[in-house]
């Protein structure tokens, strides 16, 4: 190409590019001799739009390179660069004619050296422990004996097998396993997600929710464990409300989930160990305690019976433990007749004051207000036997039109129940009839034995028998006091009253009909 060539070319004959020509053979030229390469450096800015791709800067001390990951790259990458981390960059050059700029499309980016991924593991675990998700406090306690237990781990490898041996040997109990990627790219979400969906489970749901959740995975270098040190695995454990063991790698490999984890265990098959306990030594104890129970209740009903009978000892004797109680059980038995007389004489100055209300008024108008709903009550049965009647002539009508084969019997049983419905209302009629005059009888009856009541309660019953009613200044007097402050007295017998003038007891007898006064 010309453009390259070392001897110059007279000006009047050097050919013309235009700027898309000569863009694109700067491009071809960088591609083809930059179509791999792998850059150490450092990561400078780091940018990651809406897009999902990622833009960062590789920089040394004098030079400055723009690196892009595409986002399908992004999503394969193991380590993903953060500013101030030292990388390896596996990628192609190129262009970006629209800056007149060239840049390295980075396919792969690896740490610079263990050192450089503990700075960063160093890094991120500072910044996670100053937000508190490290915090002691934040921990939860492990269940002594959880009746499900969720493993989040490969399907395939031998930590599982472990773990399920080991839960076997101490306490069987109900397993969930999770599966999931324990390295890779896929690592991190695939065991974030898992956390998150064992503490969805519902309570109760067809699938029981586990009561302690077990993240394991065997032993692997610091890359093979990066999975564990991402920042979302981190705060899924931190955020589980389901206690949480972490049991990944060996007793020497340290992730971040450790931190975050409730209880950390240094191998998969201790993780199983610190989740349940010792079925057979669990036994041994409970008979063990079964044992002491036993001998506690004999030992203590033993004491217990023996203090009983120590204290029968100092208890008196039932004869003298009772002999109060029957003298005053007498002393109640002989005042019990003359409480009896005063109830019996209290019960019956109420019936007096209550016989002494009665008015023959108030019985007459009970028995006109029932004689009226009799009435109103005979009207109303001969009312509705009346449109029974016609119901019953309707409908044979209507069945004697319909039913033409039938219409003699219809006719002969419409015209006996016909008569036996005027029977029926005849003698109801006649019931009717009777009814008032039988209860305005026994009303009567009652009325009057009432009033021979009334009148055996009177007073002037009481006067027949030798009784008088003593007044003085038209009040009864019931007291010599007030007999002697009454100016005139007035003495009513049976027959009359008398009355009684000044001190000397001159006595004048009336005539008069007397009216009816009131003993009390």
């Amino acid at each position: 190409m010309d453009l390259f060539e070392d001897t110059p070319a007279p000006v009047g004959n050097q050919p013309e590019y235009t700027v898309s020509e000569l863009s694109g053979a700067v491009k071809r030229v960088i591609e083809g001799e930059f179509g791999l390469v792998r850059v150490r450096g450092e990561v400078g800015r780091v940018s990651k739009p809406a897009s999902g791709h990622l833009y960062f800067d590789l920089k040394d001390d004098r030079s400055v390179i723009a690196a892009i990951s595409w986002k399908g790259q992004v999503a394969k990458m193991q380590v993903r660069p953060e500013e101030g981390m030292e990388v390896i960059a596996t990628g192609r050059m190129t262009t970006f004619p629209g800056q007149s700029k060239y840049q390295l499309i980075v396919e792969d980016v690896a740490p610079a050296g263990a050192g450089a991924l503990m700075a960063m593991l160093e890094k991120r675990r500072a910044a996670l422990q100053a937000e508190g998700l490290f915090d002691p406090d934040r921990k939860k306690a492990i269940p002594f004996l959880p009746g499900v237990i969720g493993v989040v781990t490969s399907p395939s490898g031998a930590v599982i097998r472990d773990i399920l041996h080991r839960l076997r040997d101490r306490f069987p109990r109900h397993v969930l396993i999770w599966p999931v990627a324990v390295q890779g790219q896929a690592c991190a979400p695939e065991v974030a997600a898992a956390i998150r969906g064992f503490n969805a489970i519902a309570p109760g749901g067809p699938i029981p929710r586990p009561d302690l959740i077990i993240v394991a995975r065997g032993g692997g270098s610091l890359e093979d464990l990066w999975g564990f040190n991402e920042e979302i695995v981190v705060r899924a454990a931190a955020a589980s409300q389901i206690p949480l063991i972490s049991a990944v790698g060996h007793e020497t490999d340290t992730t971040l989930i450790d931190f975050a984890a409730d209880r950390r265990a240094p191998t998969p098959t201790a993780a199983a160990e610190m989740a349940v306990p010792v079925r057979l030594d669990l036994l041994a104890t409970l008979d063990g305690l079964a044992a002491r129970l036993s001998r506690g209740v004999v030992q203590g009903l033993g004491l217990r019976g023996q203090r009983v009978r120590d204290l029968g000892r100092a208890l008196p004797r039932p004869e003298t433990l009772v002999a109060g109680s029957a003298q005053r059980l007498d002393t109640a038995a002989a005042r019990l007749a003359s409480g009896l007389s005063v109830a019996v004489a209290q019960k019956r100055g109420r019936f007096e004051r209550r016989a002494g209300q009665l008015r023959p008024e108030a019985l007459l108008s009970l028995v006109q207000r029932r004689a009226d709903w009799v009435e109103g009550r005979g009207q109303l049965l001969l009312s509705l036997l009346t449109r029974r009647v016609e119901r019953k002539s309707d409908q044979s009508r209507a069945l004697s039109s319909r039913l033409a084969p039938a219409l003699s019997r219809v006719i002969a049983d419409a015209a006996r129940q016909s008569v036996q419905g005027r029977d029926a209302l005849s003698q109801l009629a006649a019931r009717l009839e009777a009814a008032p005059a039988q209860r305005l009888g026994d009303l009567a009856r009652r009325l009057e034995a009432l009033d021979r009541t009334r009148q055996t309660l009177g007073y002037a019953e009481t006067l027949k028998r030798g009784y008088a009613v003593v007044r003085g200044d038209g009040g009864v007097v019931t007291s010599r006091a007030e007999a002697e402050r009454a100016s005139a007295l007035e003495v009513e017998f049976h027959d009359g009253r008398m009355a009684l003038t000044g001190r000397t007891g001159t006595r004048k007898t009336s005539s008069k009909p007397p009216e009816q006064g009131s003993l009390f």
